[in-house]
């Protein structure tokens, strides 16, 4: 009876649909995905770019000679400038200020290996708002995050949203983690490409090629240190 219910046209005709429908919905799962939550990726949503900025120092000068702790100020930003910098440096000065001040701060900035040109521009300064600062500034390549970090833009646990019910990363997941990444980093080129490899060191390598045709393990013994808390209170 089976036999007979197949061999009809229209056993055949449903059998050919029954077959189409499986392959179209085989297909549909063979799409391919880049990423499970694409558009919810910590790095998508907040990137860390890189683009050139403005360092400024900010120099409170009171005579001839800057103060230890300024002076040391002006030192680490002339090796920053040094190692980072780009272009010259501008020094704005306030109107009035005496030239024995730019001398100091010159000399300091010299200390510290900041070389080239600088720029001396006046500005005009208000001293009925506090003292006024003569100002180093020069451009640099910084790495940051684009977005703008605290935003909630969604309830995490609200019951009249159903789009909380989806447990996906929220959206100020990984802001903190890119912006600490983003000023941690020495060198913002570092983000896009290694460095170049150093000089090997031809004694170790030659120590650890002996150390291995002898058979013995060439990697480092550091000492075993057991001591006890107990141990150390008693001296």
């Amino acid at each position: 009876m089976s036999l007979l219910r197949l061999s009809s046209p229209n056993s055949i005709r449903l059998a050919g649909i029954a077959i189409a429908c499986a392959m179209l919905a085989g297909c549909s799962t063979l799409k391919p995905t880049q990423k499970a939550f694409a558009p919810d990726e910590y790095d998508i949503r907040h990137p860390i770019k890189i683009a050139e900025n403005v360092r400024h120092l900010d120099v409170f000068t009171s005579g001839p000679r800057l103060d230890r702790r300024q002076h040391q100020d002006v030192i680490g930003f002339a090796r920053e400038y040094a190692s980072q910098g780009r272009g010259g440096i501008t020094i704005a000065v306030p109107q009035g200020i005496g030239h024995h001040d730019l001398v100091a701060i010159r000399q300091a900035l010299g200390a510290g290996g900041a070389g080239g040109h600088m720029q001396v521009t006046p500005y005009s300064a208000d001293h009925k708002m506090g003292a006024a600062p003569v100002r180093l500034s020069f451009r640099k390549l910084e790495a940051r995050v684009s977005s703008q970090c605290g935003q909630w833009p969604a309830d995490l646990a609200g019951a009249q949203d159903l789009d909380t019910w989806q447990n996906r990363p929220y959206h100020n997941l990984g802001c903190a983690y890119q912006s600490m990444i983003a000023a941690q980093v020495a060198d913002p080129i570092d983000l896009v490409r290694p460095r170049l490899e150093g000089p090997i060191d031809v004694s170790k390598r030659t120590k650890d090629i002996e150390t291995l045709r002898k058979g013995e393990d060439p990697s480092t013994k550091w000492a075993k240190d057991d001591a006890k808390i107990e141990d150390s209170a008693k001296k």
